[in-house]
């Protein structure tokens, strides 16, 4: 039998945010999409605020009328939380806390983007620290210095996990002998299990499925590998592990299949399946040539998936490409899009909305025969960030700035 269910049932086991909210790392459902609409516009778009922030790559998260940016302190070995009111940008508190000494490739901020569930808001640092925050009053809950904790290796770039909120339990790539996925109580912090030895990747886990099938995926080092959320039980694996050790690409669904990739492996395509009671991951196709760096595909529909190639080479590029989900033929390519990146969400009505690594916001209607671009605005600097929509607000943060432009209204 099949172990998923269909994708509107992952949908409601993910989220329990409101519609216009995006509170964790890819949306509501964790899935690059929105159910928000967005119409074509002409010339540039209406630049509600904008404020001045700390570096990092991590992206910003709204829920119940407010806005949160995690980001590295200027000229302090500390980050902070920032909250915003989200439709002026008025600060609302910041809980700053330290770190260790951090001075990561490609800038020394936060990579993980923060996750907000029933008033709280869940953030992991480059240096391994997580912590927990009161939205209500900023005030810090509980914190866990994950290094210190279970002893793992660092990362060259960073830690860069999103939080997963499942129930109870928060889940970490920690990446430590003993401790490669870590849940911890939400409310409290105590360590409710720990499972696997693999490193860590940069890569964010997903939920998939539904009661006694439900599991949540990690891309770590070493593989993909499918968990049982309530005691951390390996359920299945499927070994994919990067030559660069640079694997930082979200797994996606597809229907009811999985995508995965990497920069040094391409891209693969997953049925997992759960046959007489064992789990197991069965490739359906594997591509070379889609080398995914830390640009998360978007699917429209079961049929194509659309992604951004990128390459780990200097002076390299991305291209935006549009994929046959059943072959992993290219059906069409579109390059200059960024350097190393690009985001990707996909909007209510199966549009798509692109931020180039420049900064430029660009609506597309996802065609399979060529590319069409139906509108295109500077919004922002250079830019590694994935994009927040909600109530008619994109927010998005670049080197300097978090920056709300109106796209809905």
């Amino acid at each position: 039998m099949r172990w998923f269910r269909p994708l509107a049932l992952l949908m409601l086991a993910t989220s329990t945010a409101a519609a216009a909210d995006w509170p964790q790392w890819l949306g509501p459902n964790r899935d690059g999409a929105t159910a928000e609409k967005v119409a074509p516009w002409k010339g540039q778009l209406i630049v509600a605020w904008r404020k001045a922030v700390g570096e990092g790559h991590s992206s910003p998260v709204v829920s119940n009328g407010k806005v949160y940016l995690h980001y590295r302190v200027p000229n302090k070995e500390s980050e902070a939380v920032e909250c915003f009111e989200a439709a002026t940008g008025k600060q609302l508190w910041l809980n700053e806390y330290q770190r260790d000494a951090f001075k990561g490739l490609f800038g020394s901020g936060p990579r993980g983007t923060p996750a907000v569930v029933e008033g709280k808001i869940y953030s992991f640092g480059p240096t391994g620290i997580l912590t927990c925050t009161e939205t209500a009053t900023g005030k810090t809950v509980w914190q866990s210095d994950t290094r210190k904790v279970f002893n793992s290796p660092k990362l060259t770039f960073g830690d860069s996990t999103s939080p997963l909120v499942v129930g109870n339990k928060v889940l970490v790539n920690v990446g430590a002998k003993g401790a490669s996925v870590v849940a911890f109580d939400k409310d409290k912090g105590d360590v409710l299990w720990k499972s696997l030895d693999d490193a860590a990747s940069y890569s964010s886990p997903i939920l998939m499925g539904k009661d006694k099938n439900q599991s949540v995926v990690f891309l770590t080092q070493l593989g993909v590998v499918g968990l049982n959320v309530d005691d951390g039980a390996l359920q299945w694996r499927f070994p994919f592990k990067d030559k660069l050790f640079e694997s930082s690409t979200t797994p996606i669904r597809v229907g009811d299949k999985l995508l995965v990739s990497s920069i040094s492996l391409g891209t693969a395509f997953l049925d997992i399946e759960n046959k007489d009671g064992k789990m197991a991951a069965n490739q359906l196709w594997k591509t070379d040539a889609l080398t995914c760096y830390f640009s998360t595909p978007v699917p429209v529909g079961t049929d194509h998936v659309y992604l951004v190639t990128g390459s780990p080479i200097p002076g390299g590029k991305s291209s935006l490409h549009c994929v046959d989900a059943k072959t992993g033929k290219a059906l069409w390519s579109k390059g200059g899009v960024g350097k190393y990146h690009a985001s990707l969400m996909r909007t209510g009505d199966n549009k798509l909305l692109m931020v180039e690594e420049a900064g430029n916001l660009v609506f597309i209607d996802p065609d399979p025969k060529a590319y069409k671009e139906l509108a295109r605005a500077k919004i922002c600097g250079n830019t590694w960030a994935h994009p927040a929509l909600a109530d008619g607000r994109l927010y998005i943060r670049d080197d300097k700035e978090l920056v709300c432009v109106e796209v809905g209204k």
